[in-house]
């Protein structure tokens, strides 16, 4: 893999959100993966924690100005009237921002982590808006997600296939949501958790060549396998947490593949 494909802002130790703070993005996770016309909901949030706007505006981001950003963003997911997107998200979604002095300021469920959800939104934005709509869009999110290093949200893409499906696939799902459960345990330092949950991923999809047909397409998941069992093995043999950490994280970021 090239140095390039390392390049993610989630390719490192991530900080565990607040309950709230988590439950407020989930929300709007859970809404653009299950309807793909719900990607907008991100542009918001994305624009309005943006730290050099929240610097330049500190006492509310113009009206204008937000929008003018909004529009690159929702063109891009087919939308091209911001002022009736923003009217609709705020109607749905009244707790993204409230008004300020000069414009609108980012939720205060937000505290301080406004520039880390804005990067994240925006992350998932990346993730989702080139994607093919139709029967295969929950399955291609899954597969994007992990590859820009959103784990937990791979997690959320993948479980309503897997609650649906039954035998084989259910099996090799569930080996997939538990491969990306691991890497998000990676992303939080959490080395009993990663552990655990490896294992059973690698005993589920080596069974079946790191190969998942399903109705939507192939997932392709062989490198990635090799690059977990490698470090499994390095966790497993190595009892100092900050060398062990040093040694996982040194190896190359796993993709998968739909084909």
């Amino acid at each position: 893999m090239s140095d390039a494909c390392n390049r993610t802002p989630f390719w490192q130790r991530q900080p565990l959100l607040p309950r709230e703070v988590q439950a407020w993005l989930r929300a709007r996770v859970e809404a653009a993966l299950e309807d793909p016309g719900a990607r907008q909901n991100l542009v918001w949030p994305t624009i309005l924690g943006a730290p050099r706007l929240r610097e330049a505006h500190p006492e509310g981001l113009p009206k204008v100005i937000l929008l003018n950003h909004a529009a690159r963003l929702l063109s891009a997911l087919g939308h091209h009237d911001p002022a009736a997107a923003w009217q609709h998200h705020r109607a749905l979604w009244s707790d993204t921002g409230e008004p300020g002095a000069t414009g609108w300021l980012p939720s205060p469920v937000w505290g301080a982590w406004g520039p880390l959800l804005s990067l994240r939104c925006g992350w998932l934005l990346a993730a989702l808006t080139p994607l093919p709509l139709g029967e295969g869009y929950a399955l291609a999110c899954g597969v994007s997600l992990f590859n820009h290093g959103l784990y937990h949200e791979c997690h959320d893409a993948l479980e309503p296939l897997w609650d649906h499906a039954s035998g084989a696939l259910k099996n090799q799902l569930q080996g997939l949501i538990l491969l990306a459960a691991g890497y998000h345990h990676l992303q939080l330092h959490n080395l009993p958790g990663l552990r655990a949950v490896w294992k059973e991923a690698l005993e589920r999809l080596q069974a079946c060549g790191g190969r998942v047909p399903t109705p939507w397409g192939e997932v392709r998941v062989e490198a990635a396998l090799d690059l977990t069992a490698r470090r499994l093995e390095d966790g497993s043999r190595n009892t100092d947490d900050a060398a062990v950490f040093e040694t996982l994280w040194a190896l190359d970021r796993p993709t998968w593949e739909l084909a």
